[in-house]
């Protein structure tokens, strides 16, 4: 099909292009091995990557779109390998190549941004030192060269103070910053592929809209290609000239971006069109009743500041201010999200409220109570009625555990219930979540990334908690699964008056979950409002510019109609 194609599909034919692509998948099956015997993630893939062009992969949580471009590399789990099909990458058949000659194509000529930062950072090393491994490893910087060299490709890669980061350990960043070092690893050997697998699911819209700028500057400069394995199809739909949609392992349409948004043929493709809320109009909120006037809010933050130390860097600062003065309540039933950008200091806020961290300055009322030095028992109530759902399901839930001892774990620490009503608890938590009951025997390795962020929020559920933190609780999702857990949440709020203090890059989500956001910036909240005046007549300069970086803004107009017919 490919041997006489002179132009890639979807492609400018003004532009000259290589007569092949640059990677060609043919017939990819793969399987994992479980207990319960060998399990297909991949059946009969074909795909393709032109030279200077993006192709996305979307599709939904487990539909195999992270073991379609793991099984690229060979980077697949010890229990999972490929059982037939060719990858061809220039001259190789990456799915035959020694150990050895694997090691001569990853890093230097195919680059990979994982889906994890947490885990896929080494939390020994510094960032910077990281960076230069790369360097080292191929080549292309001494040990006197790397460090400096190593600065410069995490700038490149958008990330602020590049020469402060590069000092500084993984736990030492935010999230988004986390993500912008994988990137900056995968790029420093300027390779001709890059496999991005949910690069910017951790980052705000202005530090993703410069990722994103940045690897379609890769493109256009160098001819690099990228396979973008992504959930939000906003940001598919921004980037990518080609989309290949997956379902339960199979593709099930691809093409020109354009064609399939404006005129998809699957119904699975006119699901996930019409659940994504970058796309679409924000869904109806289930109604909650205003709090009464003389009612006390269930959370107050007053004056809140949170001091951090830096690392030594010549003349430069020697200390952060993560959270600047910053005040806000929340009521029983209410959502207030915190958004802005990545290190902007909205997941300080959270862990100050949480009393997980302690503040410098500033008071944290929970239910009247001064908790802002909560100790011992006085700490122990606190967390039984609060509740966090992590930005990172993976490092936020024990390896060893079965998914039914992750959730039931709340249960057992405050001594709810016996043996048989937790698991039924758990039984009914999962099935809230849209996860079968048979999860229970699983344990997170043998989850994808969505269906861990899943768990974590069943996990946190599991006390009925009156206030539940939530973290980028939606980032792994995908739309589809998105939808259905905004959903949820927004029915348990209905049902139980439970608060959420939401934190979320995605406006678009944002829109739909909360009746208030106050926007941080540098620590500052800058605007605070309903999100149906915040959101169509900002007043801050801020503001405006995170509204104007929501992806799907260059989706014709015709795939919006698409979505709602």
């Amino acid at each position: 099909m490919t041997g006489t194609t002179t132009t890639p599909p979807g492609a400018d034919e003004n532009v000259t292009h290589t007569p092949q692509p640059l990677l060609e998948i043919r017939g990819l099956s793969v399987s994992y091995r479980t207990r319960g015997g060998a399990v297909a993630a991949v059946r009969g893939v074909d795909l393709e990557v032109w030279p200077g062009q993006v192709t996305a992969v979307v599709g939904e949580s487990g539909s195999g779109k992270s073991t379609t471009a793991h099984a690229i590399t060979r980077l697949l789990p010890g229990n999972g390998g490929i059982d037939a099909g060719t990858v061809r990458f220039g001259r190789h058949d990456l799915a035959t190549l020694s150990e050895a000659e694997l090691r001569t194509v990853r890093g230097a000529r195919i680059g990979l941004v994982p889906q994890d930062p947490t885990v896929s950072l080494n939390p020994v090393k510094r960032i910077g030192e990281q960076v230069a491994e790369v360097l080292r490893i191929h080549g292309l910087a001494t040990r006197r060269s790397a460090p400096a060299e190593a600065i410069a490709v995490l700038d490149r890669a958008g990330l602020p103070d590049a020469a402060v980061r590069a000092r500084q350990y993984p736990h030492e960043l935010s999230g988004g910053m986390r993500q912008r070092a994988l990137i900056a690893i995968a790029i420093a050997a300027k390779p001709e592929l890059i496999i991005a697998d949910e690069p910017t699911s951790a980052l705000d819209v202005t530090v993703q809209r410069v990722i994103l700028d940045h690897l379609q500057r890769l493109t256009e400069e160098s001819g690099t290609a990228v396979l973008l394995v992504t959930h939000d199809l906003g940001v598919a739909a921004d980037r990518a000239q080609r989309l290949v949609v997956m379902s339960q392992g199979k593709v099930v349409e691809a093409g020109p971006t354009r064609d399939i948004l404006a005129d998809p043929r699957d119904e699975y493709t006119r699901h996930l069109l019409a659940s994504a809320p970058s796309l679409t109009t924000p869904r109806p909120r289930t109604a909650v009743p205003a709090p009464k006037t003389d009612t006390a809010p269930l959370v107050e933050a007053r004056n809140l500041v949170k001091e951090f130390r830096l690392p030594r860097t010549g003349d430069g600062p020697r200390t952060l201010r993560a959270v600047d003065d910053v005040s806000f309540t929340l009521h029983r039933g209410r959502t207030l999200a915190l958004v802005g950008e990545s290190g902007s200091g909205k997941s300080t806020t959270a862990r100050l409220v949480l009393r997980l961290a302690d503040a410098t300055a500033g008071h944290v009322l929970f239910d009247g109570t001064d908790v802002t030095t909560a100790r011992g028992t006085r700490a122990r109530e606190l967390r039984r009625r609060a509740q966090l759902v992590y930005q990172n399901p993976y490092a936020s839930l024990d390896p060893r555990f079965s998914i039914g001892d992750v959730i039931t774990e709340p249960l057992r620490a405050f001594k709810v219930g016996d043996r048989f009503s937790r698991l039924a608890r758990a039984r009914e938590l999962l099935d809230r979540v849209a996860l079968p009951a048979a999860t229970l025997e699983r344990r997170p390795a043998e989850l994808s990334g969505g269906q861990r962020q899943r768990v974590a929020i069943a996990r946190a559920l599991a006390l009925s908690p009156d206030l539940v933190v939530c973290d980028e609780p939606v980032s792994a999702l995908d739309v589809s699964v998105q939808a259905q857990v905004l959903d949820l949440l927004a029915e348990l709020q209905a049902d139980t008056g439970v608060a959420y203090l939401f934190i979320s890059h995605d406006l678009a989500v944002v829109r739909q979950i909360a009746h208030q956001v106050a926007v941080m910036r540098a620590g500052h909240v800058v605007e605070t409002g309903p999100p149906e005046v915040l959101f169509t007549r900002p007043r801050h300069e801020y503001t405006r510019e995170l509204l104007a970086a929501i992806p799907g803004g260059r989706v014709p107009s015709s795939a919006a109609e698409a979505t709602t017919s």
